[in-house]
């Protein structure tokens, strides 16, 4: 499947708006599905907005940036979208319940040849596959934030994916200029079973006075050599997401070590989120 292929995103938030655009500069044809007509409109705005940067760094140039927006089309209506579909990526909220409903509905609709494959971050792809007739095609293809900019695809192997479809998924990856890392199907993967921990552990230093945010992202960005401290990192996925990957692996792996900050809760029940609710450890403008 390294050919040029028709790809569906279904979810037009942050992640699939951003794997849409990755798809489209590597010429692929792209159908961006949401039911939320809003959420296409900002999602399509997002895409130009990422494209004018890559066209003021000098990266495509204005043809480019056009042949780009005029291969991603968008949709409200699923069924339609994925009747000629070669590869479908789920990227909606981290809800199981959500996932395979949707995934129900792509294996009644979408080609019996096309690969399904969700963007989550946390949670089993075979309980995902699960709602399928035939899981031997569906895969995890966990993407990073920002898509266009990250280089790793963790791409994750459900217990009854085909090898057939891992071998498909990693070459179309690598096709997009991206690098792999295989994970195995456990809670949270390998880069946010790693991840989060430092985060909810961040939360409960800032909880119990350890230090103020600012010194515990500083002390970790220039200790440590991260470009961005924990505490900031969390802000940019977004602290609900923190939140219910935490959730997953607590519950998953049973161990009390991933047992989420309470401060770290309050928050996101206080609709504190991070940058996309203006306020979470830090406030933000605009």
């Amino acid at each position: 499947m390294t050919k040029k292929n028709n790809i569906v995103v279904v979810g037009a938030g942050t992640m699939g708006n951003g794997i849409a655009q990755t798809f489209a500069m590597k010429g692929h044809a792209v159908a961006m599905v949401d039911l939320d007509s809003t959420a296409l409109e900002r999602g399509m705005a997002n895409i130009e907005k990422s494209l004018g940067r890559f066209l003021k760094k000098e990266l495509m140039d204005q043809d480019s940036l056009d042949a780009t927006l005029v291969r991603i089309t968008t949709s409200n209506e699923l069924t339609s979208a994925v009747k000629d579909a070669d590869l479908v990526i789920e990227a909606v909220v981290e809800n199981e319940k959500v996932k395979r409903a949707i995934f129900t509905q792509l294996d009644a609709e979408a080609p019996a040849d096309a690969i399904l494959a969700s963007n989550t971050s946390s949670i089993s792809i075979t309980r995902i596959a699960q709602a399928c007739s035939n899981p031997e095609r569906v895969i995890g293809m966990h993407f990073m934030n920002p898509v266009p900019l990250m280089k790793l695809v963790e791409i994750i192997k459900g217990e009854r994916t085909s090898a057939a479809t891992l071998e498909t998924t990693i070459l179309l990856a690598e096709s997009l200029g991206k690098v792999v890392g295989i994970a195995e199907d456990y809670p949270g993967f390998i880069a946010n079973r790693i991840l989060m921990p430092m985060i909810n552990e961040a939360a409960f230093a800032l909880m119990e006075g350890v230090g103020t945010r600012e010194a515990i992202d500083t002390t970790m960005k220039l200790g440590c050599n991260f470009p961005m401290g924990p505490l900031a990192l969390a802000d940019f996925i977004g602290l609900d997401i923190c939140v219910s990957i935490l959730d997953v692996l607590h519950q998953g792996l049973g161990d009390p070590k991933y047992r989420c900050c309470p401060l770290l809760r309050r928050l996101v029940e206080a609709g504190k989120c991070g940058r996309k609710s203006g306020e979470g450890f830090y406030p933000y403008e605009g």
